[in-house]
Parts: C-alpha cells; structure tokens; sequence
C-alpha cells in the first residue's frame, strides 16, 4: 500500500486525483480543482451525528454514524469509492482534518480488498498551503501589470505567456459588466484555491516575476484577496494599445459570437430559449449600467442593441452588433480608462501593440526566472 502523504506541492502541481469525503455541504463551500466529492455521509445525516455529538459526546455519535451508515447504504458508498480508487489507482482521500472520516473510509475500504491512501490533515491544511503558497509569493514575487483600453487583447497577452495567471480564467469572468458568462462562478474559496495552485505552478516553472491582468478588486462577485490586490496597486503597468476596429472585432467575438455559443451550448435542442438567453445577458448588462451612461444614452445604445439581436436571430448576420460597440467604447469605457491611465501615468513602464508588449514582457520575465 502506498504511503498516507503531506506533499501537498506535489499533490496540487501534479494534479493528483483525490477524493473528498466530506459532505456535500462542506465541499459546497470550498473545495479544489478537479477533486470528486463521495462524501461518507449525507448533509442531513452528517447533521444528525453533530447533534448527537453536542448532546451525548463522541462515541454515541460514532455509533449513530455506524446506523446511519449500513447495510445497503454503507455497501453503495464503499463502492462508489472502490470505482474511484480503481479508476485513480495513484490518488488520495481526505476529509476535513484528515481524521476519523477518512480513516473509516480508509478502513472500510480495506476491509473491501482496496488499500487507498490518504492526505494527513485533510482539507484544512491543504487549504492552509495554498493560502501560505499565495503570501509567499505576494511577498516574493515582483509584479507586471498588464493594462488598456477595453477591447485590446489584455487576455490574450495573458495567454501567451507562461510567467503569468490568468484572474479573469480563474473567477470565471471577463471582470466588466458585461463579463459574466453562462454559467456561474466559482465560490471565492474555490477562486482563492484556484488562483494559489496556478501561482504555485508558476513559481514551480522557474518564474519569480509574475504578470497579471490589470483589475479591480472584484472580478464579478470574486475578490482578489487583499494581499494580492495591494501588491498589485503598486506595480508597474504596461499598455497595451490596440486601434478601435481590432478591438470592436476583439469584443465582437468575445461578448456576442462567443457567449452566443455558450448559451447554445447550455440549450443545445433549445435554439429559441438559446437565443433568448443570450440576449437578456446582453441587454441585462447594458442595463447595469444604465445610471452611468445616463438615461437617454442607454436608451439609444438599447435600441441599436436590440435591432443588431433582431438581424442576428432572423438571419444570424453578427455585424450590426458593432454600431452599439463602438458607441459603448467611444462614450463610456474609453474615457473612463483614459481617466484611469491619467491616474496610474507614473507607473506605466512599456506602452505598445500586442506583439511588443508579449516581448517585452517575455524578457523581463524570463530574465528573472529561477536557474536552480
């Protein structure tokens, strides 16, 4: 039998597969990239147990959970966790603290014919790793920004270089009003978790000098944790400059060609529910931000909306889209970033186009990395 482990590191850079035992409620409320939850018992009956706890002590808990978890019920969690083990024959198991839980499960299995390790301190000290993992390299790591107008490919550069982590991938949104995408976002602690592990892959690779997107603190409803973001208002920027018809092209694709598809995706017999779920994404997120631009602003950027959904659900012709994109950019998000880049001159290291700007950052990147 292979060895219970606390090699978190290795756990999480080698995207080790593990199975979390705890009950769905908890997993619910944080858990890690990729992990299965079998958990070894049900919300309510791992409600049942605490109260027990509370009233009688440990023991008589223990036995409650020994009634609970029986016969058939015990039989079709065993195997549930046999598949996984056999499935995963290098993974892990863990519960919260990495105690009585997942010892059971390990037992139970045991008594199954399937030996199967465990991650000693379970869930909390893989959280606390990646927490400490994350102001080590707050600490650590100089920071490169990458800012600009919207539209001119900040994810893109991102993606091109392997120094870098990507904010906007790991929130699960494009961090604007209208960056939310057809599915939800991750919980802040599944974001956290996410975002330590990607930095923790980053820093594995040699890299000492990380490059982020520039943003808000919140990226949709996901926080960047406090840390990170101070750091980040402090580092050095470099703009990315783009022409406005790249860019209405850039958001053409992103903001309608694209989540067009993804509501299609999620309705794939529905192709009128599709549509209409696309298009209350887009006219709810003009709408969000109906009180900055001003009431008859919005109502003519509305209107042009509405007729280019209108060509777009008849025909499936996308161009007239761009009359409402370029008027978004030319009146709203292009002199508020202006006003930002005013603000934030004195930081601004690099200005370029996409090419320049992936070059430059390649070189201050790799000539900090790591030799050992």
């Amino acid at each position: 039998m292979r060895d219970d482990t606390d090699d978190y590191a290795k756990l999480f850079l080698n995207g080790v597969p593990m199975m979390d035992v705890r009950a769905p409620v908890e997993f619910g409320k944080g858990a890690f990239p990729g992990v299965i939850n079998l958990p070894l018992m049900t919300d309510l009956e791992r409600h049942k147990v605490g109260t027990c706890y509370k009233q009688h002590g440990q023991q008589a808990a223990i036995n409650l959970g020994h009634r609970l978890v029986s016969g058939e019920v015990k039989a079709a969690r065993i195997e549930a966790w046999s598949h996984f083990a056999r499935q995963h024959p290098e993974g892990y198991l863990y519960c919260f603290r990495g105690g009585l839980r997942s010892q059971l499960v390990q037992q139970w299995l045991s008594e199954a014919g399937v030996d199967y390790p465990r991650v000693r301190g379970g869930y909390k000290s893989l959280r606390r790793f990646l927490i400490d993992t994350l102001d080590a390299a707050v600490r650590e790591c100089p920071l490169t920004l990458v800012a600009g107008l919207t539209g001119t490919g900040k994810t893109d550069v991102i993606s091109q270089l392997e120094g870098s982590v990507d904010l906007e991938h790991h929130a699960h949104h494009r961090g604007s009003s209208f960056g939310r995408h057809a599915t939800p976002q991750p919980s802040q602690i599944d974001f956290e978790n996410a975002l330590a592990i990607a930095v923790l892959k980053v820093r594995a690779a040699g890299y000492r000098h990380l490059v982020l997107e520039d943003e808000g603190r919140m990226v949709g409803s996901c926080s960047i944790p406090l840390e990170l973001y101070q750091s980040m208002l402090r580092a050095p920027l470099v703009w990315l400059e783009e022409d406005l018809t790249a860019r209405v092209s850039r958001i053409l694709r992103d903001y309608v060609s694209d989540m067009h598809a993804e509501h299609a995706r999620l309705h794939p017999d529905q192709p009128e529910q599709a549509f209409a779920a696309f298009a209350e994404y887009l006219l709810g997120s003009l709408l969000r931000i109906r009180k900055r631009l001003g009431g008859e602003r919005h109502q003519r950027l509305d209107d042009l909306m509405r007729q280019a959904l209108d060509v777009q659900q008849r025909t499936g012709e996308i161009d007239l889209h761009r009359a409402w994109i370029e008027g978004l950019l030319n009146e709203y998000y292009d002199p508020m970033y202006a006003y930002q880049r005013n603000a934030k001159e004195e930081r601004v290291v690099f200005s370029g186009d996409q090419q320049s700007v992936v070059e430059y950052l390649r070189e201050r990147t790799m000539g900090a990395m790591d030799k050992g």
